[in-house]
């Protein structure tokens, strides 16, 4: 059932709110004039009205039992989350994207962006000007963090208490409609990061309606949303329309469902399930796929799997476990989760089958952790080397660029784009942008901004972080997180760039890296030199790799393929370092003659041959 306010037109809205435990609820307007009209209460709570006289524009609030509250499902919050909702015609905006069909996800690369610090102005409308960019680059899909309605007009997304609702100050309904048009008109597809695990702490009136939250379970912010006890179908109609919305009103191509591991639903059918459900029979209404990919750190294949084998249905995942070893072979930081990752292994391991953890027993949570995906597709699992949890969870918000040689930044590249899953970078990670991605909040609660203060101290005391993290509530701290856009132009900034966007045209262009499947690859490690070798195939192409983890010149014997090699790409050449390379153009095996020939990569190079 559609939920909050359907504008029909001629000047007639109707209102669909579900609170079941109350007796009486009314549409309080405010506008063109004040007025107060009750709505019928219908089956399993639900009440409703069709109201006339009301224009798209209008502003209300609910009235239950006598109490002002703006609408759970608002598609507007003008004035912001304690302020009245507004009646938002979905049909008046003109989409000039009738010829689109989506990207599949095993041809996407996404980039991940924070609306407010992705320009100076922080819209919707100013990332248009930048969509040429991805398109020189070579990303054909942008993810959005959330937009939903929060506190004040700066948030890093996850404190959202409008799930239906688009941020005003970040352009509102029709500044996201015109981005995600523009992007399709430009090739590019949307994804956008919801969150159905938790709502913020200000301005959450749900809290109010009683139904919406259990106590049954506890997540990391609370009290959890009631998927599976007394009361529950509401809660669930909520959010699977809410998925629906998003797609059909603007528009969207995927959604990232934000930490599923903190979605309790131990009912017969999970709520991730019905909502995939859901988004297979939009999608065969619309004619093509429409996805659903998911961020859960429960390494459960399950989420992924198909129904018919027993899973939820769910397209994709992020793999943390991707991001953590390839962070600690980088930095050989090894605090906190870090603890259980370090080994060039776990990286070959991950490449064969997209976990690392695969019921193997963890350090860190003191248990036997994950289970085997080995039956799932590649083009299912989302690998990156930054995003925006393991920057702006950072004290300082650091990003690779300050934390690892410019050499290793190149192999970082290398190592996600080189993989058989589908890619994703962070805003900035291309060029190597130097400004911290931190968390910041606007909240207008004097009590509630001390305790974020003590809540991040609390959780950097656990990675043993010394010093002192920058005020969340800051404006400073917002403002330092926006991107330098003049560096990538600039010195190594200018190299980095253009080494991505080699890598990136490699890929789209050889069949071997194209296509993503961990059958069709070999994975080898070169111990104690920390060399990882890569050979993947795609009918006769092959593309062989070696990548160096270790600081220092390493001289490695290969067994040379039969054939004859040429080198694609050696991040130690001159065109991409200072260093330059001794490595041949060529390697030639045309009988399976030559064995145990020697090649001496550079500290953290990558080097990558063709047949």
């Amino acid at each position: 059932m559609r939920i909050g306010s359907q504008y029909l037109g001629n000047n007639i809205c109707k209102f669909t709110l579900w609170a079941p435990l109350f007796k009486e609820v009314a549409v309080h307007l405010l506008t063109p004039e004040e007025k107060i009209v009750s709505l019928e209460q219908t089956e399993r709570g639900y009440w409703e009205g069709e109201i006339p006289g009301i224009e798209p524009g209008t502003l209300y609030f609910y009235q239950i039992d006598g109490e002002d509250r703006a609408d759970p499902a608002s598609n507007s919050q003008p004035k912001g989350v304690h302020g009245p909702s507004e009646v938002i015609d979905r049909n008046a905006f003109t989409w000039n994207d009738r010829e689109w069909k989506g990207i599949a996800v095993e041809e996407m690369v996404i980039y991940e962006l924070h609306v407010g610090t992705f320009t100076s102005e922080g819209t919707f409308t100013t990332i248009i000007d930048k969509l040429s960019y991805f398109r020189e680059l070579g990303v054909n899909t942008i993810e959005i963090m959330p937009v939903a309605q929060f506190p004040g007009e700066r948030n890093w997304g996850y404190d959202g208490v409008f799930p239906y609702a688009v941020q005003n100050s970040y352009g509102g309904v029709n500044g996201l409609k015109q981005l995600v048009n523009a992007c399709h008109q430009q090739g590019i597809a949307v994804i956008l990061d919801v969150v159905y695990n938790h709502l913020g702490p200000e301005g959450n009136y749900l809290w109010g309606l009683q139904t919406y939250f259990t106590d049954k379970y506890k997540t990391p912010w609370g009290s959890a949303i009631n998927y599976d006890d007394a009361y529950s179908d509401g809660v669930r109609n909520y959010f699977v329309e809410n998925v629906l919305y998003w797609l059909e009103d603007y528009h969207i191509d995927a959604l990232r469902l934000d930490a599923v591991h903190a979605i309790y639903d131990y009912g017969a059918k999970h709520i991730l399930q019905e909502m995939a459900e859901a988004v297979t029979k939009y999608s065969q209404n619309q004619g093509r796929k429409y996805y659903l990919i998911a961020e859960s750190d429960l390494n459960d294949a399950r989420i992924i799997r198909s129904q018919e084998v027993g899973g939820y249905g769910i397209d994709a995942q992020w793999s943390d476990d991707f991001h953590h070893i390839l962070h600690t072979l980088l930095t050989g930081e090894k605090q906190g989760y870090y603890a259980d990752f370090g080994k060039l292994e776990q990286l070959a391991k991950i490449y064969r089958c997209g976990y690392v953890y695969t019921w193997d027993y963890s350090e860190f949570r003191q248990r036997y952790h994950g289970n085997d995906p080995s039956d799932c597709k590649a083009s299912q699992f989302v690998v990156c080397a930054q995003n925006h949890d393991q920057v702006g969870n950072r004290m300082l918000g650091d990003r690779l660029t300050g934390l690892i040689s410019f050499e290793a930044q190149k192999l970082a590249a290398a190592v996600i784009l080189l993989s058989p899953f589908v890619p994703m970078l962070f805003m900035g990670e291309e060029y190597g942008e130097t400004a911290p991605f931190l968390y910041f909040v606007s909240h207008g609660d004097p009590g509630l901004i001390e305790a974020v203060r003590e809540g991040r101290k609390s959780e950097f005391a656990a990675f043993h972080a010394e010093g002192e993290a920058p005020d969340p509530q800051a404006e400073e701290t917002f403002k330092r997180s926006h991107l330098n856009w003049d560096l990538h132009r600039q010195g190594k900034h200018k190299v980095l760039w253009q080494f991505y966007q080699k890598l990136l045209q490699l890929r789209r262009q050889n069949p071997a890296l194209a296509k993503l499947d961990c059958k069709q690859l070999e994975v080898s490690i070169v111990e104690p030199e920390k060399v990882l070798c890569l050979r993947r195939w795609e009918g006769r192409n092959q593309v062989l790799c070696w990548m160096n983890f270790d600081s220092s010149v390493t001289e490695i014997s290969i067994n040379l393929p039969e054939g004859n090699w040429k080198k694609l790409l050696d991040s130690a050449e001159s065109k991409w370092s200072e260093e330059g390379s001794n490595i041949p153009q060529k390697l030639d095996n045309p009988d399976k003659q030559v064995k145990n020939q020697k090649i001496s990569l550079n500290p953290h190079s990558v080097v990558v041959y063709t047949n």
